[in-house]
């Protein structure tokens, strides 16, 4: 069940409410202009096996997914990239998405555009192979061939930023130890998608609880902490708008 904290802060399941379906596609809208986010969106989607997906039609936006679980091909114009977990991709703005699951689990995939381009799904046919001879579209970033940078006690990997051709977001990877880190907020709106242990995410003085299947919006200026109320390693994804590192921070006035 979605908790609303300060703000628009909210933290909410993956999965939660009722997904649109299309062929073997199903997708989950949380976060967007009509929830209270300035820029990014948040969805996460959802490939079954047994043949490719419609293809979903970019907006005039970046959009920057990471898969969580399953693995199969992710076909942008057309051109074949090879996912499966712990992959980040990029698709640049009016590219065509197709996901082909290889099964025999679903293809999951949690999904950030900016600017939010909103709900409508721009559904065409499958596409599985590029209509000609220019450059490769589309990119892909593995969390293990990234470098782990440290930040205080905590560490993060970048997978998408301007290296792969994001002009607008970076999408990171980050744990945090056990303990709660001092308030502090961003000058970034922020969509995040818990991966691994538990804790919770306080906004000001009110928290839910968060861990694997948990995902939420913070937007900009938003003071908040994520306590990690675990034994081990709280992992996170996180994507934000506008891009930079996700080592900046600012300690409440």
């Amino acid at each position: 069940m979605a908790v609303t904290l300060k703000g628009a802060c909210r933290v909410m399941g993956l999965r939660e409410g009722e997904p649109s379906r299309h062929g073997r596609l199903r997708a989950w809208r949380h976060v967007g202009r009509e929830s209270g986010a300035a820029a990014l969106s948040l969805r996460v989607l959802e490939a079954e096996a047994g043949g490719p997906t419609p293809s979903l039609r970019n907006g005039p936006c970046e959009e920057v997914l990471f898969v969580l679980q399953g693995r199969g091909m992710a076909h942008v114009e057309g051109w074949p990239h090879e996912i499966g977990p712990d992959t980040g991709l990029f698709v640049p703005p009016g590219a065509r998405l197709t996901l082909v699951a290889a099964g025999p689990e679903p293809l999951t995939l949690v999904s950030a555009q900016c600017p939010d381009p909103g709900p409508q799904l721009g559904l065409e046919l499958a596409l599985l192979s590029p209509a000609g001879d220019g450059p490769c579209v589309g990119a892909t970033a593995r969390l293990w061939e990234r470098e782990a940078r440290p930040s205080g006690d905590r560490w993060y990997r970048v997978l998408i930023d301007g290296a792969v051709g994001s002009r607008e977001v970076t999408q990171f990877v980050g744990a945090i130890p056990p303990g709660r880190s001092p308030d502090h907020y961003h000058e970034y709106e922020e969509v995040l998608c818990f991966l691994a242990g538990e804790g919770r995410l306080w906004a000001d003085d009110v928290s839910a609880a968060v861990g694997p299947g948990r995902c939420a919006f913070l937007p900009r200026g938003q003071v908040h902490c994520t306590e990690n109320t675990g034994a081990s390693e709280l992992r996170l994804l996180g994507v934000f708008y506008p891009a930079g590192s996700p080592a900046v921070s600012y300690a409440p006035a």
